[in-house]
Protein backbone atom coordinates (compact mmCIF):
# COMPACT_ATOMS: atom_id res chain seq x y z
CA UNK A 1 0.00 0.00 0.00
CA UNK A 2 1.18 3.61 -0.36
CA UNK A 3 1.20 5.07 2.99
CA UNK A 4 2.04 8.32 4.36
CA UNK A 5 3.86 7.84 7.89
CA UNK A 6 3.85 10.31 10.18
CA UNK A 7 5.73 10.25 13.35
CA UNK A 8 8.42 12.31 15.64
CA UNK A 9 10.07 10.42 18.47
CA UNK A 10 12.18 6.84 19.04
CA UNK A 11 9.07 5.45 19.83
CA UNK A 12 7.72 5.36 15.56
CA UNK A 13 11.08 4.53 14.62
CA UNK A 14 10.29 0.46 14.68
CA UNK A 15 6.70 1.12 12.70
CA UNK A 16 8.51 2.79 10.11
CA UNK A 17 11.24 0.59 10.02
CA UNK A 18 8.74 -2.11 9.96
CA UNK A 19 6.69 -0.95 7.25
CA UNK A 20 9.79 -0.60 4.49
CA UNK A 21 10.58 -4.48 5.57
CA UNK A 22 6.77 -5.66 4.92
CA UNK A 23 7.29 -4.05 1.51
CA UNK A 24 5.03 -1.02 1.68
CA UNK A 25 5.36 2.06 -0.72
CA UNK A 26 5.89 4.95 2.01
CA UNK A 27 5.99 7.89 0.06
CA UNK A 28 6.28 10.72 2.79
CA UNK A 29 7.17 11.00 6.19
CA UNK A 30 6.17 13.90 8.21
CA UNK A 31 7.72 14.97 12.05
CA UNK A 32 7.88 18.26 13.59
CA UNK A 33 10.61 20.64 12.84
CA UNK A 34 14.13 20.11 13.96
CA UNK A 35 14.71 22.26 17.80
CA UNK A 36 17.09 23.54 19.28
CA UNK A 37 19.10 20.82 21.89
CA UNK A 38 21.88 21.04 24.42
CA UNK A 39 23.72 23.72 25.73
CA UNK A 40 24.36 25.11 22.69
CA UNK A 41 21.33 24.90 21.29
CA UNK A 42 21.87 23.08 17.73
CA UNK A 43 19.15 22.16 15.65
CA UNK A 44 18.56 18.29 16.23
CA UNK A 45 16.83 16.62 14.18
CA UNK A 46 14.18 13.87 15.57
CA UNK A 47 14.66 10.16 15.23
CA UNK A 48 12.07 9.37 12.78
CA UNK A 49 13.47 11.93 10.43
CA UNK A 50 16.64 10.48 10.55
CA UNK A 51 15.64 7.21 9.80
CA UNK A 52 13.45 8.63 6.81
CA UNK A 53 16.57 9.81 5.75
CA UNK A 54 18.21 6.81 6.25
CA UNK A 55 15.84 4.98 3.62
CA UNK A 56 15.61 7.86 0.97
CA UNK A 57 11.66 8.85 1.87
CA UNK A 58 10.95 12.76 1.32
CA UNK A 59 10.70 14.33 5.23
CA UNK A 60 8.05 16.86 5.13
CA UNK A 61 8.14 19.46 8.54
CA UNK A 62 5.40 21.55 8.76
CA UNK A 63 4.74 23.56 11.90
CA UNK A 64 1.20 23.12 12.01
CA UNK A 65 0.23 20.34 9.37
CA UNK A 66 -3.73 21.40 8.88
CA UNK A 67 -2.31 24.70 7.75
CA UNK A 68 0.94 24.03 5.61
CA UNK A 69 0.39 20.18 4.38
CA UNK A 70 -3.02 19.42 3.08
CA UNK A 71 -2.13 19.78 -0.55
CA UNK A 72 1.22 18.17 -0.47
CA UNK A 73 -0.57 15.14 1.35
CA UNK A 74 -3.16 15.18 -1.31
CA UNK A 75 -0.08 15.08 -4.13
CA UNK A 76 1.21 11.91 -2.18
CA UNK A 77 -2.37 10.07 -2.57
CA UNK A 78 -1.94 7.57 -0.09
CA UNK A 79 -4.13 4.42 0.77
CA UNK A 80 -3.34 4.56 4.48
CA UNK A 81 -1.88 7.40 6.42
CA UNK A 82 0.05 5.73 9.73
CA UNK A 83 0.55 8.17 12.88
CA UNK A 84 2.59 6.88 15.52
CA UNK A 85 3.46 9.69 18.25
CA UNK A 86 3.38 12.39 15.78
CA UNK A 87 2.48 15.25 17.94
CA UNK A 88 0.29 17.27 16.16
CA UNK A 89 -3.50 16.92 15.58
CA UNK A 90 -4.91 16.30 12.09
CA UNK A 91 -8.29 18.24 10.74
CA UNK A 92 -10.57 16.71 9.30
CA UNK A 93 -9.69 17.75 5.54
CA UNK A 94 -6.40 15.46 6.24
CA UNK A 95 -7.92 13.15 7.71
CA UNK A 96 -10.31 12.15 4.46
CA UNK A 97 -7.27 12.38 2.01
CA UNK A 98 -6.22 9.11 2.56
CA UNK A 99 -8.33 6.17 0.76
CA UNK A 100 -9.00 3.79 3.88
CA UNK A 101 -8.01 6.07 6.50
CA UNK A 102 -5.61 7.29 9.38
CA UNK A 103 -4.52 4.48 11.48
CA UNK A 104 -2.90 5.46 14.87
CA UNK A 105 -0.67 3.47 17.05
CA UNK A 106 -1.40 4.33 20.61
CA UNK A 107 0.45 2.94 23.37
CA UNK A 108 -2.20 1.91 26.43
CA UNK A 109 -5.43 -0.30 25.80
CA UNK A 110 -7.96 2.22 25.01
CA UNK A 111 -10.35 3.44 26.07
CA UNK A 112 -8.11 3.64 29.45
CA UNK A 113 -5.06 6.49 28.92
CA UNK A 114 -6.39 8.10 26.34
CA UNK A 115 -3.73 11.29 25.68
CA UNK A 116 0.22 12.21 24.98
CA UNK A 117 1.44 10.55 28.00
CA UNK A 118 -0.07 7.14 28.42
CA UNK A 119 3.02 5.33 29.43
CA UNK A 120 4.05 7.34 31.94
CA UNK A 121 0.53 7.54 33.70
CA UNK A 122 0.08 3.64 33.59
CA UNK A 123 3.14 3.78 35.96
CA UNK A 124 2.15 6.66 37.97
CA UNK A 125 -0.89 5.03 38.40
CA UNK A 126 0.31 1.73 39.40
CA UNK A 127 -0.77 -0.44 36.97
CA UNK A 128 0.50 -3.94 36.03
CA UNK A 129 -0.47 -4.03 32.90
CA UNK A 130 -0.92 -1.28 29.81
CA UNK A 131 -0.33 -2.85 25.76
CA UNK A 132 -0.74 -1.12 22.42
CA UNK A 133 -3.82 -0.73 20.37
CA UNK A 134 -4.19 0.43 16.86
CA UNK A 135 -7.54 2.58 15.93
CA UNK A 136 -8.78 4.79 13.43
CA UNK A 137 -8.46 8.16 14.10
CA UNK A 138 -11.28 10.63 14.13
CA UNK A 139 -11.31 14.10 14.83
CA UNK A 140 -11.46 13.84 19.03
CA UNK A 141 -8.28 12.31 20.92
CA UNK A 142 -8.04 9.38 20.57
CA UNK A 143 -11.68 8.25 20.21
CA UNK A 144 -11.79 6.51 17.20
CA UNK A 145 -12.71 3.16 16.56
CA UNK A 146 -10.56 0.17 17.55
CA UNK A 147 -8.86 -1.92 15.48
CA UNK A 148 -6.58 -4.30 17.13
CA UNK A 149 -4.96 -4.70 20.76
CA UNK A 150 -1.75 -6.42 22.72
CA UNK A 151 -1.81 -6.57 26.54
CA UNK A 152 1.59 -5.84 27.74
CA UNK A 153 2.48 -6.48 31.63
CA UNK A 154 4.47 -4.28 33.35
CA UNK A 155 7.95 -5.19 34.82
CA UNK A 156 8.81 -4.77 38.33
CA UNK A 157 10.20 -1.53 38.40
CA UNK A 158 10.17 -0.88 35.09
CA UNK A 159 11.03 2.95 34.26
CA UNK A 160 8.77 4.67 31.63
CA UNK A 161 11.54 4.90 29.20
CA UNK A 162 12.36 1.12 29.37
CA UNK A 163 8.71 0.33 28.80
CA UNK A 164 8.43 3.11 25.93
CA UNK A 165 11.45 0.76 24.01
CA UNK A 166 9.26 -2.38 24.69
CA UNK A 167 6.26 -1.05 23.52
CA UNK A 168 7.60 1.02 20.49
CA UNK A 169 8.39 -3.03 18.98
CA UNK A 170 5.10 -4.05 19.98
CA UNK A 171 3.38 -1.77 18.60
CA UNK A 172 5.57 -2.10 14.78
CA UNK A 173 4.08 -5.75 15.08
CA UNK A 174 0.79 -4.82 15.48
CA UNK A 175 0.50 -2.20 13.14
CA UNK A 176 2.01 -4.81 10.79
CA UNK A 177 -0.95 -7.01 11.38
CA UNK A 178 -3.53 -4.20 11.30
CA UNK A 179 -2.60 -3.27 7.50
CA UNK A 180 -2.67 -7.08 6.48
CA UNK A 181 -5.98 -7.36 7.55
CA UNK A 182 -6.95 -3.36 6.13
CA UNK A 183 -5.79 -4.68 2.83
CA UNK A 184 -7.47 -8.01 3.18
CA UNK A 185 -11.27 -6.70 4.31
CA UNK A 186 -10.69 -8.81 7.33
CA UNK A 187 -9.68 -6.62 10.07
CA UNK A 188 -12.32 -6.03 13.02
CA UNK A 189 -13.15 -2.31 14.05
CA UNK A 190 -15.00 -1.61 17.68
CA UNK A 191 -16.40 1.56 18.61
CA UNK A 192 -14.69 2.69 21.60
CA UNK A 193 -16.98 2.47 25.19
CA UNK A 194 -16.55 6.33 25.86
CA UNK A 195 -18.08 5.86 29.29
CA UNK A 196 -14.84 3.36 30.22
CA UNK A 197 -12.28 5.99 28.71
CA UNK A 198 -9.85 7.97 31.03
CA UNK A 199 -7.79 10.49 30.00
CA UNK A 200 -4.21 12.05 31.51
CA UNK A 201 -2.59 15.29 30.63
CA UNK A 202 0.92 16.40 29.29
CA UNK A 203 3.74 15.90 31.72
CA UNK A 204 5.24 19.05 32.44
CA UNK A 205 8.72 19.78 34.44
CA UNK A 206 6.91 20.95 37.68
CA UNK A 207 5.50 17.49 38.39
CA UNK A 208 8.88 16.33 38.91
CA UNK A 209 9.11 17.92 42.53
CA UNK A 210 8.26 14.95 45.11
CA UNK A 211 5.12 15.58 47.36
CA UNK A 212 6.88 13.84 50.54
CA UNK A 213 3.24 13.80 51.84
CA UNK A 214 1.95 10.61 49.67
CA UNK A 215 2.93 7.22 50.66
CA UNK A 216 6.33 5.44 49.68
CA UNK A 217 4.64 3.37 46.98
CA UNK A 218 3.16 6.47 45.00
CA UNK A 219 6.41 8.39 44.82
CA UNK A 220 7.98 4.93 43.83
CA UNK A 221 5.79 5.03 40.74
CA UNK A 222 6.38 8.83 40.53
CA UNK A 223 10.29 8.43 40.27
CA UNK A 224 10.03 5.45 37.33
CA UNK A 225 6.74 6.91 36.15
CA UNK A 226 8.61 10.13 35.42
CA UNK A 227 11.97 8.91 34.27
CA UNK A 228 14.02 9.64 31.92
CA UNK A 229 11.78 13.12 31.76
CA UNK A 230 11.27 15.39 33.43
CA UNK A 231 11.97 13.30 36.31
CA UNK A 232 11.57 13.55 39.74
CA UNK A 233 13.52 15.94 42.36
CA UNK A 234 13.32 17.27 45.70
CA UNK A 235 15.35 20.02 47.57
CA UNK A 236 17.58 19.55 50.28
CA UNK A 237 19.11 22.81 51.71
CA UNK A 238 18.27 24.51 48.62
CA UNK A 239 19.88 22.11 46.10
CA UNK A 240 17.90 20.67 44.15
CA UNK A 241 18.88 16.53 43.86
CA UNK A 242 17.13 14.52 41.06
CA UNK A 243 16.11 10.94 41.83
CA UNK A 244 16.68 8.16 39.20
CA UNK A 245 15.83 5.40 41.68
CA UNK A 246 14.65 4.15 45.11
CA UNK A 247 12.93 1.52 46.63
CA UNK A 248 9.87 1.31 49.46
CA UNK A 249 10.70 0.54 52.84
CA UNK A 250 8.74 0.23 56.40
CA UNK A 251 9.13 3.44 58.49
CA UNK A 252 6.42 4.39 61.49
CA UNK A 253 8.18 7.33 63.01
CA UNK A 254 8.76 10.78 61.58
CA UNK A 255 7.06 12.99 59.36
CA UNK A 256 6.75 13.67 55.55
CA UNK A 257 9.69 14.96 54.42
CA UNK A 258 12.10 13.67 57.54
CA UNK A 259 15.38 13.00 56.56
CA UNK A 260 15.53 9.23 58.35
CA UNK A 261 19.13 8.30 57.39
CA UNK A 262 21.91 9.84 55.33
CA UNK A 263 25.44 8.45 55.53
CA UNK A 264 28.02 7.32 53.15
CA UNK A 265 27.05 3.68 54.01
CA UNK A 266 23.30 3.01 54.16
CA UNK A 267 22.43 5.54 51.81
CA UNK A 268 19.33 8.18 52.01
CA UNK A 269 15.82 7.49 53.85
CA UNK A 270 13.15 10.21 54.04
CA UNK A 271 10.30 9.63 55.37
CA UNK A 272 6.35 9.53 53.40
CA UNK A 273 3.12 9.77 54.04
CA UNK A 274 3.19 6.14 54.34
CA UNK A 275 7.06 4.09 54.70
CA UNK A 276 9.50 5.40 54.03
CA UNK A 277 11.89 5.74 50.22
CA UNK A 278 15.07 4.61 49.97
CA UNK A 279 17.08 6.60 47.36
CA UNK A 280 19.15 4.27 45.68
CA UNK A 281 20.34 6.79 42.40
CA UNK A 282 20.31 10.83 42.58
CA UNK A 283 22.25 13.26 40.41
CA UNK A 284 23.06 17.03 42.14
CA UNK A 285 22.52 19.75 39.79
CA UNK A 286 25.45 20.35 37.22
CA UNK A 287 26.51 17.01 37.82
CA UNK A 288 26.38 13.33 37.04
CA UNK A 289 24.55 10.22 38.28
CA UNK A 290 25.62 8.19 41.24
CA UNK A 291 24.65 5.83 43.62
CA UNK A 292 23.23 7.68 46.80
CA UNK A 293 25.72 6.14 48.74
CA UNK A 294 28.41 7.43 46.88
CA UNK A 295 27.16 11.02 46.81
CA UNK A 296 27.16 11.36 50.43
CA UNK A 297 30.32 10.10 50.91
CA UNK A 298 31.50 13.18 49.16
CA UNK A 299 28.28 15.42 49.94
CA UNK A 300 27.37 15.07 53.61
CA UNK A 301 23.26 16.21 54.53
CA UNK A 302 23.11 17.55 57.97
CA UNK A 303 19.87 18.87 57.14
CA UNK A 304 16.93 16.99 59.08
CA UNK A 305 14.45 17.02 56.39
CA UNK A 306 13.76 18.26 52.90
CA UNK A 307 13.24 21.68 51.83
CA UNK A 308 8.85 22.47 52.30
CA UNK A 309 8.02 23.46 48.81
CA UNK A 310 4.34 24.14 47.86
CA UNK A 311 3.81 21.50 45.07
CA UNK A 312 1.71 22.41 42.51
CA UNK A 313 -1.55 20.40 41.41
CA UNK A 314 0.38 17.11 39.61
CA UNK A 315 -2.67 16.29 37.44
Amino acid sequence: MRIVFLGTPEFGVPSLEALIREGHEVVGVFTQPDRPKGRGKKLECCPVKVCAMQHEIPVYQPLKIRLESVDDLKALAPDVCVTAAFGQILSQEILDIPRIGTVNVHSSLLPEYRGSSPINWAIICGEEKTGVTTMMTDKGMDTGDILLQREVEILPGETAGELTLRLADVSAELLVETLRQLEAGTCPRKPQDHEKSSYYPMLKKEMGLVDWRMSAAEIICRIRGLSPWPGTYTYINGEMLKIWQGTEETAAEGKSGDILEADGKKGLLIKAGQNAVRVLELQAQGGKRMKAADYLRGHPINAKACDEIEVQNNE
